[in-house]
Parts: C-alpha cells; structure tokens; sequence
C-alpha cells in the first residue's frame, strides 16, 4: 500500500527514497491536483521528488498536507 511504502522509506532514513516514495504517492492521486494545491508547479514535483531528488521540508510539507498526511516524529 502506499502507507506501506512511505513508511518504508521513512524507516530507511534515506531522503531520495522518501522523496521518490512522496512522488509515487503523488503520482497515484494526481500530480496536477497536487501542484494546485500546493502552488508548486508539476515540473518542480517532479524533479523533486523523483528518485535523484532533493526536496525542500517546505515541499515536503506542503506534499504531504495536499495528499492528507501528517509529519510527525517520535523517539526511538
């Protein structure tokens, strides 16, 4: 599931895989719906969170607010 794989990349600790995992998530829902909604532009989502990108928090943040998921952390 797509849970699944952004918990796995966040698990990984591996910030390209987070974005890549980010942008397959994005890609699933609607990558125009989510550039409205975050005021980015489909471009710079997708250079972003590809496999070689290199996302702002900003855009992260933003990503993970358009697609209904919250940042959160918790100690280990």
């Amino acid at each position: 599931s797509q849970i699944e794989l952004l918990a796995d990349a966040i698990d990984s600790g591996d910030s390209r895989y987070i974005a890549n995992a980010l942008g397959t998530i994005a890609r699933a829902r609607g990558m125009a719906r989510v550039a409205k909604e975050t005021g980015l532009t489909r471009q710079a989502l997708y250079r972003s969170l590809s496999k070689t990108g290199d996302p702002r928090l900003t855009t992260i943040l933003r990503v993970a607010k358009s697609l209904g998921l919250k940042l959160s952390f918790e100690t280990t």
